[in-house]
């Protein structure tokens, strides 16, 4: 990786929240694995990445106790994935545990930038896998490997990082045979246009395998760089978490993924070589409108900005719930609502999901 990338990453980091919660609630997670049931994904580590991110640290380890009925032992290991043989192990979901160790392996002896910047736009065209899951898990371990502080770099993050991407490896899923429909000038225009797929039978995978044609992302044709590309996926991270507010009545919970898989590939662009950034932001394109297809109502909701509470304030409000997805919404949400100075929709849309989503406690 270049070195203008490294000391790009390097000053984008925060300051850390130094307390060691983070690690020792990875270390208790790493003892699980990434799924339960066959095939629903494990939230816990993103999601308490998140609440250390905000001033919430405190309430980790409780909110682990919570959630630990939706933790599952590992999958066992089945044969190594090896740089011989990653090809054919590539979207096996029996190869779980295999990938894990693998990219376990490689963060260990090699710097975890470099690891990132060599399987990224491998794993990239299968973005959808697991409802997005394993894209966001990714972002969440980059950003707490770029945060400062005395965890920065520590082995409970680079292993964490590792579980994200073998999580990635073994659900890869590309999604074929998608045409490209005229775009639209802007996000917000781009994913009122997606075109809803109305057979909602099955499961987000039945799903997703239903969608014919998307828009083109905005700018697409029009020879982009690197900052002009990273700038619409901003305003595509901003876009799905507003849309959330009108349409999550939708889909609650499964709509929360049109914002927090970009926001996953804005938080990993730092990280990542510049050359990479145009792929990265068409795959998150094709993610959040993807979900947005298969998710979305038609007629908006009305929504109400006026006389909010603070960001800090809702983010707490989503913390005591105690939701997993409502968690990670509120982190996504805040993320545009200081990005841009002053966002009441982007408040009033974790409102929203607090509203919406059945409280941890309720369960």
């Amino acid at each position: 990786m270049d070195t203008d990338a490294r000391n790009t990453d390097e000053a984008a980091a925060g300051s850390g929240e130094g307390t060691g919660v983070l690690d020792e609630a990875l270390e208790r997670l790493h003892l699980s694995g990434p799924e339960r049931e066959g095939w629903l994904s494990n939230h816990a580590p993103m999601a308490v990445e998140a609440l250390v991110r905000h001033g919430q640290a405190g309430a980790v380890h409780r909110w682990i106790d919570g959630y630990r009925d939706k933790l599952e032992d590992p999958p066992e290991p089945v044969e190594p994935v090896t740089d011989a043989n990653w090809r054919e192990a590539l979207g096996d979901p029996r190869r779980l545990a295999d990938w894990a160790g693998y990219f376990g392996r490689l963060v260990a002896e090699q710097d975890w930038r470099d690891v990132l910047a060599t399987w990224w736009p491998r794993l990239l065209p299968g973005i959808a896998a697991s409802a997005t899951h394993p894209v966001i898990r990714t972002g969440h371990a980059v950003r707490a490997l770029r945060a400062g502080g005395p965890g920065a770099g520590s082995a409970p993050r680079r292993a964490e990082l590792a579980h994200a991407l073998g999580y990635w490896a073994a659900r890869h899923q590309p999604l074929p045979g998608i045409a490209a429909l005229p775009g639209a000038p802007t996000a917000a225009e781009g994913l009122a246009a997606v075109p809803r797929v109305l057979d909602g039978s099955g499961g987000v995978r039945d799903r997703l395998a239903r969608i014919t044609g998307l828009p083109a992302r905005p700018g697409a044709d029009g020879g982009q760089g690197p900052d002009e590309a990273r700038a619409v996926l901003v305003d595509l991270v901003r876009a799905a978490t507003h849309r959330y507010a009108t349409h999550a009545y939708g889909a609650p919970v499964m709509l929360v993924h049109a914002a927090t898989a970009p926001n996953a590939v804005l938080r990993t662009l730092p990280s990542l070589p510049r050359a990479l950034w145009e792929a990265s932001v068409d795959a998150a394109w094709t993610a959040a409108a993807a979900v947005t297809a298969v998710y979305a109502p038609a007629e908006p909701a009305d929504v109400h900005t006026s006389g909010l509470p603070p960001m800090e304030e809702v983010f707490a409000r989503a913390a005591a719930h105690g939701d997993e997805h409502t968690i990670k919404f509120a982190d996504t949400a805040w993320d545009v609502a200081t990005g841009a100075g002053d966002d009441p929709t982007a408040v009033a849309a974790t409102l929203r999901a607090i509203e919406l989503i059945e409280p941890m406690a309720a369960r």
